[in-house]
């Protein structure tokens, strides 16, 4: 099977060395300003760089589309006529609606659409990572040779019937996610301190946070752009975790502690019922991976960003272990997180008391509510360039240390991962 790749970016880099290593023909296409620097770096693998996407679509038996979500519609539209009679096609988007609906409007009849969303960044081998496989439009063979192909590069291959069904649950595992998570980088650029030098942000589960922070500034805006803006599912979530954050944090500042206590627990007993199978994520792994020192000036913390996303899951009705069949490693270290802090009693109890009554972090907290109604207002106003731009902002306030936070992050999962 010939495989052709329309958009050798990071993640189309990747899978195109991946196949070409197992022994597979692979060709591809970019930008003509990107040819020369691709061809360096795909010769050695016997991957040979087209001149555009239309020859890719005529002769490849697998049509891959690894372009950018917002721009999915216009590259298909531009070479879907040119494709192979017969062949397979498929995106590599983390957005599905808008590429099937690409797909269908312009794809001829004979094309057969089996696409796939890999569930890692660039910074991780395909080999033992989560590849959810969509079969939309095929037949039974091209179905079994896309497993065969996934399954030569050891991927862990998690097939969903409908693309409705993943946008659905990545709305959870990375759009609401990344908003969780930005919006504390926000939050902390408009304080104007780095978490690992102040005193509320030192420990195991501040630790996850911090690193997780970093690995998503680490990465491109427009890919998480894409996945808030384009999925149909992603506003109604985002927009529930906004709205979570904005109740509790009224009960803070009232210092509602009943209703509070009530809200929590009931969220509580809901998302870490005892049928859950929990993840159990390691104490003494955590507090190893710290930016910062001074770890006996330790002080507690509201850990607002994770009352907030539990009790947006109970109110959407979302069982995040249901999701975990389509998580990515900052999904998991949420919801180990949130795990941790609900299940172990001394520290919740400490978190209510230190949401409701200490005075010190209350500032830190209303940056975090304006952070999260920011983010909540440019995702439901569909503003893709706002987004770029207020992402790009914060990224270049924790310019410096990106790397380093990337590296400890991708160390951190590894070791988690392995407990």
């Amino acid at each position: 099977m010939n495989i052709g790749i329309i958009g050798l970016g990071d993640m189309g880099r990747l899978y195109a060395k991946a196949f070409a290593t197992a022994g597979y023909t692979v060709t591809g296409c970019d930008l003509p300003a990107n040819r020369q620097q691709l061809e360096q770096d795909l010769s050695p693998f016997n991957i040979k760089v087209l001149d555009s996407g239309k020859e890719v679509s005529q002769t490849s038996d697998l049509i891959i589309y690894s372009v950018e979500a917002e721009r999915i519609a216009k590259v298909v539209a531009e070479y879907a006529g040119f494709t192979k009679p017969g062949a397979i096609v498929a995106g590599q988007t983390s957005v599905k609606t808008p590429e099937i609906l690409a797909f269908e409007k312009y794809l001829p009849q004979s094309a057969q659409i089996i696409t796939f969303h890999g569930m890692h960044g660039p910074g991780f081998e395909p080999e033992g990572q989560t590849l959810i496989l969509i079969p939309h439009r095929y037949d039974a063979a091209a179905r079994q040779r896309m497993i065969d192909l996934f399954t030569a590069i050891g991927s862990d291959i998690v097939e969903l019937a409908d693309y409705h069904e993943h946008d659905k649950i990545v709305a959870d595992t990375q759009a609401v996610t990344h908003v969780g998570f930005e919006s504390m980088g926000t939050a902390w650029k408009e304080a104007g301190f780095f978490p690992w030098e102040n005193a509320s942000y030192i420990g195991g589960i501040d630790n996850v946070k911090i690193l997780t922070t970093l690995r998503i500034f680490s990465y491109k805006a427009h890919v998480y752009a894409g996945l808030a803006i384009l999925n149909p599912y992603a506003r109604q979530q985002v927009r529930q975790y906004a709205v979570s954050e904005s109740e509790l944090f009224k009960l803070m500042i009232q210092e509602e502690e009943a209703a509070f206590r009530k809200r929590l627990y009931r969220a509580r007993d809901f998302v870490f019922h005892k049928s859950r199978k929990p993840i159990m994520l390691n104490d003494k792994v955590m507090k190893e991976f710290s930016l910062g020192k001074d770890h006996d000036k330790q002080k507690p913390n509201s850990h607002l960003s994770i009352l907030s996303m539990v009790d947006a899951w109970y109110h959407l009705g979302v069982n995040p272990y249901d999701n975990l069949i389509c998580q990515t490693p900052p999904f998991r270290l949420r919801l180990g997180i949130a795990e941790y802090l609900f299940k172990e009693e001394e520290l919740l109890e400490e978190s209510i008391q230190a949401a409701l009554y200490d005075k010190t972090i209350r500032g830190d907290d209303l940056e975090f509510h304006s952070a999260v109604r920011e983010w909540a207002s440019i995702i439901g106003y569909g503003d893709m360039e706002g987004y770029k731009k207020h992402f790009n902002e914060v990224q270049k306030f924790f310019d410096g240390r990106l790397e380093e936070g990337k590296r400890q992050s991708a160390e951190l999962i590894r070791r988690l991962m392995m407990e």
